[in-house]
């Protein structure tokens, strides 16, 4: 039974008692808080099996080394990959798409070549495709919402060119919570050979994600916004796709030889095989073995029973706020196709002073562009307040929420 009473003996931080009450986490999408298993699983790496891995013949090595290698297999498992060669341990989401944009980026685009993401995008999809654009002289596309907050699919395939090569997008946007259609923009990404890459950063930690039955060409998301801890993300890639890649960071461990001559001054290298060829240097091993707990935690929940809960819970929280007459939330009205977040306003407060006076009753959210201003001035606002929720969030926490909200609206 999915019970978010029970799941939530599992996470110390939420009996924390501030001024006498307990809080309200409500800013899942920045990132998620962690149960003890995970935090007592990097507790024992460290006590019991720290050492560098790849290197040294002694116990301790071979030990750790199982334990990172491991870590690739559980991964792999939980998204539907073919092997843990697949799986790339970055740090984050971020780190990821920079990875494809400069490893694939720079090697295989073009002049004139096109680049088509969406206006809803977090900055981290949209940067490094500027910056390579810029390098490379090509052209960056950004597709539009509906009225509605759904991606507009007719203005996607009307930038759709024999010029595309990339294609790239959020699964969920971390603003409005909209859920795009990946097999129907995986379908116009065939029809022109185009590179198709998912943001997975919102969807990944709260709805079941299978690669191979999406058909995706590389996939990112973080190990810190789905239980486990921070420094740790995933790009997914389909093994053809990695291989043919260049390396995005050199030095130790990515490579089988390095054979220099100082008289000629010539230098042959030959890479190591898939995953280290994009692991360079010592990785960070300990939020390897937590990503693994994390990763069986929400495994032995269920990620269909992950994704109902949030799904319930939205569903819930929508009906609430349509009661507050001075707030205005953005996104889709139906709960089946948006994720667990809801990002609003309310007239006669700026995002960051209801922030802050929601935090003076231990209700935790998120203020600001949510690295996504783009879109908030495709809106025509200048920010805007998100409550994003996750396995631990209840029901109860949402009436708590709407009542101190609706205070304040008798305030103004």
């Amino acid at each position: 039974m999915f019970d978010p009473d029970e799941i939530r003996r599992d996470f110390p931080i939420l009996n924390r008692v501030i001024d006498g009450n307990k809080i309200i986490y409500f800013d899942n999408a920045a990132t998620s808080q962690k149960p003890i298993q995970v935090i007592d699983a990097i507790s024992n790496y460290y006590k019991y099996y720290n050492s560098n891995i790849h290197r040294s013949a002694h116990r301790l090595a071979r030990e750790a080394t199982k334990l990172y290698e491991d870590a690739h297999w559980i991964t792999a498992k939980f998204i539907g990959a073919n092997s843990g060669d697949e799986i790339i341990f970055v740090r984050n989401t971020t780190e990821a798409l920079n990875l494809i944009a400069y490893s694939w980026g720079l090697k295989y685009l073009n002049e004139d070549d096109e680049i088509v993401v969406t206006i809803m995008d977090h900055h981290s999809n949209i940067v490094p495709w500027r910056i390579i654009s810029k390098i490379k002289r090509c052209k960056l596309k950004f597709v539009k919402l509906d009225e509605n907050g759904y991606l507009d699919y007719n203005d996607l395939e009307s930038k759709i060119s024999d010029k595309t090569r990339v294609i790239s997008v959020p699964h969920v946007s971390n603003v409005l919570g909209t859920i795009v259609d990946l097999n129907r923009i995986r379908k116009y990404a065939r029809e022109v050979d185009a590179l198709f890459i998912v943001d997975g950063a919102q969807s990944v930690p709260h709805m079941p994600v299978d690669v191979k039955k999406l058909d995706i060409d590389l996939l990112a998301f973080s190990g810190h916004k789905m239980l486990g801890p921070t420094g740790i993300g995933v790009l997914y890639g389909k093994k053809e796709i990695l291989e043919d890649m260049d390396p995005f960071l050199g030095g130790g461990d990515m490579i089988n030889s390095v054979e220099c001559d100082v008289k000629s001054l010539g230098c042959r290298i030959i890479y190591a095989e898939l995953p280290r060829k994009f692991e360079a240097g010592t990785p960070n091993i300990a939020g390897a073995v937590g990503l693994s707990e994390a990763i069986k935690y929400l495994e032995k929940l269920g990620m269909e029973n992950v994704r109902r809960h949030e799904e319930e819970l939205i569903k819930y929280t929508l009906e609430r706020l349509d009661e507050i007459s001075t707030l205005r939330y953005y996104g889709p009205s139906d709960h089946k196709f948006r994720g667990g977040l809801v990002s609003f306003n309310m007239e006669g407060f700026d995002s960051h002073e209801l922030a802050i006076l929601l935090d003076e009753y231990n209700i935790m959210v998120r203020s600001g562009f949510h690295c996504a201003q783009p879109l908030h001035l495709y809106l025509g606002i200048s920010s805007s307040v998100r409550a994003s929720f996750y396995i631990y969030n209840t029901e109860e926490e949402v009436d708590r929420f709407i009542e101190v909200l609706k205070g304040f609206e008798e305030m103004v």
